[in-house]
């Protein structure tokens, strides 16, 4: 049995493409692989709290002198980097908010990306201890930033989440993306149209190699 974790982070819970994508790669898996477990981390609808000193100090100390309040305030953070390293799959929710992320995915990064848990720093530089399993970013975003587009530079939405992923070890990263959203109805219905294709590929060749 695997586990797939999906992570939504647009606050938009009614009308959201990201969701929408999210929604149909989780139903797609379940359809296809019934044995596995599919845990779901909405951090659009609970968007993790901005760190503040006193959740830097809680993870400054080590576990055993940790107080009660110290225990607390790391207890979230802990939580979310163990399901990240519990996961054989990853998929996020990613819709570009001002050229960037959500803030809730923002925050998110922040609670996962610690020094000691996820990544550790030597003389040989930064090495990532998150690793062996494959992040499906699925991107939404109005505009148009892919490669070509002239639009690359004000991109830090894909490029940031992809960076700090693989900062964490996770290098085995694809990118889903509907884009042109705002483009007109015709625009945004083949780019959700063209992601929802990928996502059926990747669900189908994920359940070949494995019969394989």
């Amino acid at each position: 049995m695997r586990t797939v974790l999906v992570i939504d982070s647009s606050p938009n819970l009614s009308a959201s493409v990201s969701r929408g994508l999210t929604r149909r790669f989780a139903d797609a898996w379940a359809l296809a692989h019934p044995g596995d477990r599919i845990v779901h981390r909405d951090v659009g609808a609970s968007p993790p709290p901005h760190l503040d000193a006193d959740t830097l100090a809680a993870w400054m100390t080590p576990v055993e002198k940790r107080d009660a309040d110290q225990v607390r305030l790391a207890a979230l953070s802990d939580a979310l980097i163990d399901e990240l390293f519990d996961a054989d799959v990853v998929v996020i929710g990613a819709p570009m908010h001002n050229f960037s992320t959500s803030s809730g995915l923002k925050t998110w990064i922040d609670h996962v990306a610690r020094a000691g848990r996820t990544f550790r720093y030597s003389e040989a530089g930064p090495k990532g201890l998150v690793t062996d399993k494959p992040v499906y970013v699925i991107s939404s975003r109005g505009g148009f930033y892919s490669a070509g587009s002239g639009g690359e530079a004000a991109d830090f939405q894909e490029s940031q989440l992809v960076h700090v992923l693989r900062f964490m070890g996770l290098t085995d990263v694809t990118v889903i993306r509907a884009e042109r959203l705002a483009f007109g109805p015709d625009s945004a219905k083949a780019s959700i149209e063209d992601a929802e294709r990928q996502v059926d590929e990747i669900v189908v060749g994920a359940s070949a190699s494995r019969a394989a």
